[in-house]
């Protein structure tokens, strides 16, 4: 069995952080500066982890091996087969001319200005998309979406990202609480409590930031009225359902709180036209006139019906099986954490991506999709997600390189170290970890136990340490190459990964940053707000 170090070079914390941080140096370097495309910068980042786990942390090459492919299987199976069921949805909308049908109703019930487009699809809508399916499946969707309604694609996908946050921590109907709550043994309706007393917040001021980036200060103040209803009905929702009454449908209710109070408020408030922000599209170049326009809601009204019913009945538990990974499972020992590491891969015939995949064959029938069609649907779906694929299946086989070599251990042994400050730094954990796997889920399971060992070491609220990953892990998520590849898959921008990649990293470092101080404040000046 192998046991983790934790300080290999020289015997101490300090080089052996700087070294072990060097994978993930890598790959933050090649897209930020070097602006390479995701696939590249993730593959350096492996063979650098590779290098320094078998060599500076003396781990077996088998077992770092093994480890990748671990990774690589569970990147595809679950988290990608998600995206590809979702963007396979996607296709069949917009060869049924379903998707046009959608983008007219918008253009007809919605004012002729995009900065109100903009909340209502990436705030609102794209809230909707996150708490069914989670894994960041909107990205692609909703970027698609405000392209077509006349943005340009990289403006399109950076706000998508951005936005993509405030209802990550409950998406996928809450499994990223459900699984930080059995990494740290916490209950997890307090877990789900404590990210509901930060989060909202964020959900609140979201629309007020994104709209000031694209308009600017001024364009920003002449919808405020509509970034209130849209960002507060989001946020009370949220908080009050995360508080007091189901955590899973958080996001699915808070966002339809948003998206139906926000749409209605439209109806009765009259925005004074802009001819600088005016929607300019040609309705001949799309066929969604042979549909009518409310009829493109179809497919996400079935998407949602369908996982939400799914979920709750149960379905994804059928025929699920836990295997242990071979030659992986129990051989490896974490020091930090004084027990064996497991490495079960839980195949689920039936997960969510299932789900997605027979939303999407019932919206082939109902739309009467030719089966030609349907079959070139398929056909583009691969070409727009198999580097996404391979870019997801690096990365998360990194994350898991770094996990079972005792690198990750270290990073987060480091970030501990700064004592009475760590609820500052608590945020970057999460944000770290979301980085590297793409998941807030996880995200959670990684470094989830390590918030709460560093909190009873230190003194602080277990509670809100490791609710603070779930929160941090969530502004990680805009920069996370998972999530861009995705995004990049469906627009013209593919193989520009690091000029999306420079446009979200100074947002995701500021709202990590202000996630800092409320935690700080929380902490040590409203320790009341924490659940007990």
């Amino acid at each position: 069995m192998f046991h983790q170090l934790l300080t290999p070079i020289g015997d101490s914390l300090f080089p052996s952080f700087l070294v072990a941080i060097l994978p993930i140096a890598t790959v933050l370097a090649l897209l930020g500066i070097l602006r390479r495309p995701a696939w590249q910068a993730s593959l350096a980042g492996l063979i650098v982890g590779l290098i320094v786990a078998v060599t500076a942390w003396q781990f077996p090459v088998g077992l770092a091996l093994n480890s990748v492919a671990s990774g690589a299987v569970f990147a595809v199976w679950p988290v990608m087969w998600i995206v590809v069921a979702a963007i396979l949805l996607y296709n069949i909308a917009v060869r049924s001319g379903y998707f046009d049908a959608f983008r007219n109703w918008l253009l007809e019930n919605l004012p002729n200005d995009r900065r109100i487009v903009l909340v209502v699809l990436g705030f609102s809508f794209g809230a909707l998309l996150e708490g069914i399916s989670g894994f960041g499946t909107p990205i692609a969707i909703i970027s698609s979406m405000l392209i077509m309604l006349g943005f340009p694609a990289l403006e399109a996908l950076t706000f998508t990202l951005i936005f993509d946050t405030a209802p990550v921590a409950f998406g996928a109907l809450g499994v990223p609480i459900t699984v930080l709550s059995a990494v740290t043994h916490l209950p997890a309706t307090s877990l789900a409590q404590m990210v509901g007393r930060q989060l909202p917040l964020f959900a609140f001021l979201l629309p007020f930031y994104v709209i000031t980036i694209y308009a600017g200060f001024r364009g920003m103040l002449k919808i405020w009225p509509v970034l209130v209803v849209a960002g507060l009905s989001f946020a009370v929702t949220q908080f009050v359902m995360s508080n007091y009454l189901s955590y899973a449908l958080t996001d699915v209710l808070a966002s339809l709180a948003s998206l139906i109070l926000t749409i209605g408020f439209l109806k009765v408030w009259k925005l004074e036209p802009d001819p600088k922000f005016a929607i300019n599209v040609d309705r001949s170049k799309h066929h969604g006139g042979v549909v009518k326009s409310v009829a493109g809601w179809y497919p996400w009204l079935i998407v949602s019906v369908v996982v939400i019913a799914w979920t709750l009945l149960g379905v994804a538990n059928i025929g699920a099986q836990k295997i242990a990974w071979p030659g992986l499972d129990q051989a490896v020992y974490i020091t930090l954490y004084k027990t064996v590491y497991g490495a079960i891969w839980v195949f689920q015939p039936l997960g969510t991506g299932t789900a997605i995949l027979v939303a999407a064959i019932i919206t082939a029938l109902i739309t009467r999709l030719p089966v030609g069609e349907f079959f070139a649907a398929v056909c583009d779906t691969w070409k727009q997600t198999r580097i996404a694929i391979f870019t997801v299946a690096t990365i998360v086989g990194l994350a898991f390189l770094m996990n079972y070599s005792g690198m990750t251990y270290t990073l987060g042994l480091g970030v501990a170290s700064v004592g009475v400050f760590f609820p500052l730094v608590s945020p970057f954990l999460g944000w770290v970890a979301v980085f590297l796997s793409g998941s807030d889920t996880s995200g959670n399971a990684l470094f989830g136990n390590l918030q709460v060992v560093a909190a009873n070491q230190l003194g602080l609220n277990p509670v809100l340490m490791a609710a603070t990953n779930s929160s941090g892990g969530v502004m990680g998520k805009m920069i996370s190459p998972q999530n861009i590849a995705t995004g990049v898959g469906v627009t013209e921008l593919k193989g520009k990964e690091g000029l999306v990649f420079a446009k979200t990293f100074k947002h995701s470092i500021a709202l990590t940053v202000l996630l800092g101080i409320i935690v700080w404040i929380q902490q040590y000046y409203l320790p009341g707000i924490i659940p007990h």
